[in-house]
């Protein structure tokens, strides 16, 4: 449970990726704050201004509709959701 007493679920994959588990990067207008709880074990990026990267592995589609049930929650805005592998990461840079 966080400071309000929510309890806050894992939405990640605490283990090594699997094939049940997916690599996302997702993109969000604003720059969110990179303590959020609710986002632990996955990585945040501010990439623009005013845009934030949310990535990491997610252990399956439940989780991956939860997270994004979560960002409507807030009222953030969900610029894009990808589905990448994670190897063709260091190849872009």
């Amino acid at each position: 449970m966080n400071e309000n007493n929510i309890l806050i679920e894992p939405i990640v994959n605490k283990e090594p990726t699997t094939s049940q588990s997916s690599y996302y990067a997702i993109r969000i207008k604003g720059l969110l704050d990179p303590r959020w709880e609710w986002l632990e074990g996955l990585t945040m990026t501010h990439i623009d201004p005013d845009e934030t990267l949310i990535s990491g592995s997610i252990i399956d589609q439940s989780a991956l509709h939860g997270l994004i049930a979560r960002i409507r929650d807030l009222n953030l805005t969900l610029l894009s959701l990808e589905q990448i592998d994670p190897n063709n990461l260091r190849n872009e840079s």
